[in-house]
């Protein structure tokens, strides 16, 4: 009887704003954190899309710490806004991993990001020479069939229910 009751106590914990917001803050960190270090540990060059899936996570972070401090209302606000954000932000990943498939085209002018600065005009010219825009249609990495791209858009997709469900019980108690 009490595993039954400690489940649903447990998910109105973790849905009050203050933890929800505590929670979508580390996760949004670590998502990019993690997409940072596969770019910098690991040397996988990110595609044009893939940067673009930062962004979302990068405009909600200061939002959900802002929503750490606020007031419930505010807060509220501030998580219905980050539900939003992290919706996109699944769609951008949703997008991305149906390129990779090859279920629709993905960007014609998918280009990535660039490696070490080059120390001078002619090295400059030397790394244009052997550099190649990195394709958003092939998956850098899959882990059980699932590109970074997927992940993604399963995480952002995660955090926008939390941060959602969150929204609602602040505005609704105000």
């Amino acid at each position: 009887m009490a595993d039954t009751l400690m489940a649903p106590t447990l998910a109105r914990r973790l849905t009050a704003p203050r933890p929800a917001a505590l929670l979508l803050l580390v996760g949004a960190a670590a998502t990019v954190g993690g997409a940072l270090i596969f770019q910098h540990g690991f040397g996988y060059v990110p595609c044009k899309l893939c940067l673009t899936e930062r962004q979302p996570y990068y405009l909600a972070l200061p939002l959900l710490a802002a929503a750490l401090l606020l007031p419930r209302r505010l807060a509220g606000g501030l998580l219905a806004l980050a539900a939003v954000i992290f919706l996109v932000g699944a769609g951008l990943g949703v997008y991305h991993a149906g390129a990779e498939w090859g279920f629709w085209p993905g960007p014609s002018d998918c280009g990535g990001g660039a490696g070490p600065a080059p120390a001078g005009v002619d090295d400059f010219l030397k790394s244009l020479q052997a550099t190649r825009p990195v394709d958003c249609t092939a998956a850098a990495w899959r882990f059980l069939g699932i590109s970074l791209a997927g992940y993604n858009a399963l995480i952002a997709l995660a955090l926008s229910g939390l941060a959602g469900t969150a929204a609602r019980r602040a505005l609704r108690s105000g």
